[in-house]
């Protein structure tokens, strides 16, 4: 049996927990299991949904051959975590909602969180650590890079790049680029809910809108 621990322990720790229970003889026909949560700032004897919760260093006492999902929303923080989870020698599980539609040439990084209602079509590449939340689509030749996390309910049309670490907020709507200039989406950009982006968009900005408009720089 695949036995899994989630790093984090808030909503979407739990929705991830949900996703694999979900999974249970779909994966693997032993099926993956969560075993614990992981929260460094737990107390002892701490738990939630009935399982335990964690420091990571308990954990892996406990749980040697355990795989790590990370559900932590900011992006800056799950690349924190995911350094030092790897330099304690801990692997990573990709997780793919039972219920996900997805072509052959899709590629999902290690780590990935695949949610329910998703659509991914052809190919599609995902780097390491992507969270794609509940009934997002991702049209062709778009290449999200590690630690992009997608919202509720976005969808990104074709020949889109979102570089490392952006956020896309929930029911935002990012139209097609083109093979030869794709649209771009910059390294820790925030994209606020329900915009439109029909531009390129600057890094480690906030941009919100219809049509979507620079706000402000981080």
């Amino acid at each position: 049996m695949e036995l899994i621990g989630i790093y984090g322990a808030g909503g979407f720790a739990r929705e991830v927990d949900w996703l694999v229970s979900e999974l249970e003889g779909v994966m693997d026909p032993r099926g993956p299991r969560v075993v614990a949560y992981i929260d460094d700032t737990a107390a002892a004897e701490q738990s939630l949904n009935g399982k335990p919760v964690l420091s990571l260093e308990r954990f892996i006492a406990k749980y040697p051959e355990a795989l790590i999902s990370i559900a932590i929303g900011n992006s800056q923080a799950r690349a924190d975590v995911a350094r030092r989870c790897k330099a304690a020698g801990r692997d990573f599980v990709t997780l793919i909602a039972a219920d996900v539609h997805y072509s052959r040439t899709v590629a999902f990084g290690d780590g990935c969180v695949i949610c329910a209602g998703v659509a991914l079509t052809v190919h599609v590449v995902l780097g390491a650590h992507v969270h794609v939340n509940l009934n997002c689509t991702i049209g062709h030749d778009a290449i999200l890079e590690d630690y992009v996390t997608l919202a509720p309910g976005v969808h990104v049309s074709g020949n889109v790049h979102i570089k490392r670490g952006a956020y896309i907020g929930t029911g935002a709507a990012i139209i097609n680029g083109t093979s030869e200039h794709p649209l771009i989406i910059g390294e820790n950009a925030v994209v606020g809910a329900n915009a439109c982006v029909t531009g390129d968009v600057e890094p480690a900005c906030l941009y919100a809108g219809v049509p979507a408009v620079l706000k402000k720089h981080y």
